[in-house]
C-alpha cells in the first residue's frame, strides 16, 4: 500500500512537472529556486492534489452526477479542473506556487496531467491493483 502512494506521487508530479514545462499559462514553483527546492515544491504540490482527489472529488462527483450524464462525462472536465484549482489555492496557503492565468488553461492543465498520469501509470504499472 504505501509503495502505490508513492508511486502514485511520483507520478502525479511528473505530470505535473511535464505539464508545466509544455503550458505557458500555468507556472509551478519558482523558476529561481534551486532544483532540489523544485523538487521538492513540486512533491508537496502532487501530495495536496492527491488527497484533494481523494477526499473532494469524489463527493463532488457524485453530486454532480446529474448533469455529468446530461453532458456525457464531459462535466468530469470541469470537475478536474475545480480540483486543479483548489489545489491551487490550498497550496498558496502553504507558500507553493500553482497558479494558472485562466480557467481554460487548468482545463487544458487537467486534460494533459489525465492523459500523462494515465500513460505513467500504464507504463510503470502504478496503477494495477491486481500486483498488491
Amino acid at each position: 500500500m504505501p509503495m502505490r502512494l508513492l508511486g502514485n506521487l511520483i507520478v502525479t508530479g511528473l505530470a505535473l512537472w511535464l505539464t508545466a514545462l509544455i503550458l505557458p499559462g500555468m507556472h509551478l514553483g519558482q523558476d529561481a529556486a534551486p532544483v532540489l527546492t523544485q523538487i521538492l515544491t513540486i512533491a508537496v504540490i502532487a501530495l495536496i492534489l492527491s488527497v484533494i482527489n481523494a477526499i473532494i472529488r469524489p463527493i463532488l462527483s457524485f453530486l454532480a452526477m446529474p448533469i455529468t450524464c446530461l453532458t456525457l462525462g464531459l462535466f468530469q472536465l470541469v470537475i478536474n479542473t475545480l480540483m486543479l484549482l483548489l489545489a491551487g489555492w490550498v497550496s498558496g496557503l502553504f507558500g507553493l506556487t500553482l497558479e494558472f492565468d485562466t480557467f481554460w488553461w487548468a482545463l487544458l492543465a487537467g486534460v494533459i496531467i489525465g492523459l500523462l498520469s494515465a500513460i505513467f501509470e500504464g507504463v510503470t504499472g502504478v496503477g494495477d491493483r491486481a500486483r498488491d
